[in-house]
């Protein structure tokens, strides 16, 4: 069976960098994957599944801050480069890395969000929600407007205040909005 365990970027060795983004490039077949780590921070949480010593799926969450309108910003899980590697999909790890992720981050966070254009019916098969009304990312600029954006999920947590789906929802802008 699937072996589960965290990790935060800064104590990953440089094998397992390396399998991790080997399995996202196989996973998504997207060589975007190759930069991974140039772009994390050294706290982000790493959920990762082993098959023996075979890294299966993996998940990452850092920290952002999204604002669901009326309520103020919310520190917010945004959960990126999840990946299931192809041979193990279908077996259940997936549901269960997102699972231990939902249980890792449910103390410390608000909400928990991430953007899938494609697999939004494996997270709602996991609790996820997508968030149907205007997006939006927040900057010096003020508010940029995503009118193109789709795929963006929210998954509720203990302390997430009551939430409109169809309401305006808007992330701080980090190098990127979504």
């Amino acid at each position: 069976m699937f072996r589960l365990t965290t990790s935060t970027s800064d104590t990953l060795t440089e094998a397992q960098r390396a399998a991790i983004v080997a399995l996202c490039v196989a996973a998504h077949d997207d060589e975007a994957f190759r930069d991974l780590f140039a772009f994390v921070a050294p706290d982000t949480l790493h959920i990762l599944a082993y098959d023996d010593a075979a890294l299966v799926a993996h998940a990452m969450v850092g920290t952002r801050w999204v604002q669901p309108a009326p309520h103020p910003p919310l520190r917010t899980a945004y959960v990126d480069a999840v990946a299931v590697s192809p041979t193990a999909q279908g077996q259940g790890v997936g549901r269960r890395l997102m699972a231990r992720l939902a249980d890792e981050v449910a103390a410390d966070y608000e909400l928990a969000c991430l953007e899938s254009e494609e697999a939004w019916p494996f997270y709602e098969r996991c609790g996820w929600e997508r968030w149907r009304g205007p997006l939006a990312g927040r900057g010096a600029q003020g508010r940029v407007p995503t009118p193109d954006q789709e795929g963006i999920m929210i998954l509720r947590l203990p302390a997430t205040p009551p939430l409109d789906l169809d309401g305006s929802l808007s992330i701080e802008i980090e190098g990127r909005i979504w």
